[in-house]
């Protein structure tokens, strides 16, 4: 950790509400990082369990910033004003960094000026520390910001894994805190929008699943994924914007629709591809009928 009077080289912003059984492993991944010159930023959102001790036993060689709790986004464009260094670093409580992390994006971030945002591949384990899937980089070789219309995930690691120029949310804006879920990938849009992207392929940080994480509530994920979509229309070039964009938004009503038809809800999993097939039926006709066809027939998706 930094600890002269410069600012230091990353900032390292760890958004933290009831963590106490899980935030000491994000920390001392951080603290164990082979890049040294950092800043820790933990945000203490409204914490009620011993969070506030836990994160005491650190003395000096973390920031400790409390408030009330605000979410996630809230939390994270705290750490953000709080931050001193040319970069910011996302940690969420309950994952934690690999030792050679930091130092490779912040070596890309040095050489290309054009990036203003890396991330890292990641492994994505349930709570007995088995393996469920690596979560990859994208195969993306044109500009990031289509491609991440089309596929919202391919910022591999996502909350967990980038690193960005500071000067960067001055110019987009914070995270978005009317937002319950995808605030993540609309912040990735804007940066997307403005600078390009990179990522590291060597898995680097390590996500946590589990069974009552946001990413397990569909509701919540449906209508956020909707909502970016819609709200981040206009930062596609123009001639983009109309067919390209339908079809993307089409296929996120076809994911939303398997998601519902594996929870039973057929009717409402219908419903989707009725959005999909009104959104784009030249671009995206065959997947919709396809889609419908299995759910008459109770297939397998």
């Amino acid at each position: 950790m930094a600890t002269d009077a410069r600012a230091p080289t990353v900032s390292v912003v760890i958004p933290a509400y009831n963590a106490a059984w899980c935030v000491r492993k994000a920390i001392d991944s951080v603290l164990g990082q082979t890049f040294r010159d950092v800043e820790v930023v933990v945000v203490d959102d409204g914490s009620t369990d011993g969070t506030a001790d836990t994160l005491a036993t650190y003395g000096q060689s973390i920031r400790v910033l409390r408030q009330r709790n605000g979410g996630l986004s809230s939390a994270r464009n705290a750490g953000i004003r709080a931050s001193q260094a040319e970069y910011v670093a996302f940690l969420d409580a309950d994952d934690w960094w690999l030792p050679g992390k930091l130092a490779p994006q912040v070596e890309l971030l040095r050489s290309r000026p054009e990036l203003g945002f890396v991330s890292a591949a990641a492994r994505v384990e349930d709570a007995d520390g088995q393996l469920l899937n690596l979560w990859s980089c994208s195969t993306c070789t044109g500009p990031f910001l289509p491609r991440l219309f089309g596929a919202n995930g391919d910022v591999a690691g996502s909350g967990s894994a980038v690193v960005a120029r500071r000067q960067l949310f001055d110019q987009v804006g914070g995270f978005d805190e009317s937002l319950r879920s995808l605030e993540d990938v609309d912040m990735w849009m804007r940066l997307a929008a403005v600078s390009g992207y990179a990522c590291i392929a060597e898995p680097a940080v390590v996500i946590l699943k589990r069974p009552g994480s946001m990413s397990r509530n569909l509701e919540v994920m449906r209508n956020a994924a909707v909502q970016v979509m819609r709200k981040n229309r206009h930062l596609l070039p123009a001639d983009l914007q109309g067919a390209y964009w339908r079809r993307c938004m089409a296929a996120v009503h076809g994911d939303y629709a398997k998601w519902r038809y594996r929870e039973g809800q057929r009717l409402a999993a219908a419903a989707e591809v009725a959005q999909l097939l009104m959104l784009s039926p030249w671009g995206s006709g065959r997947l919709g009928m396809g889609l419908l066809r299995d759910i008459a027939f109770n297939r397998q998706l």
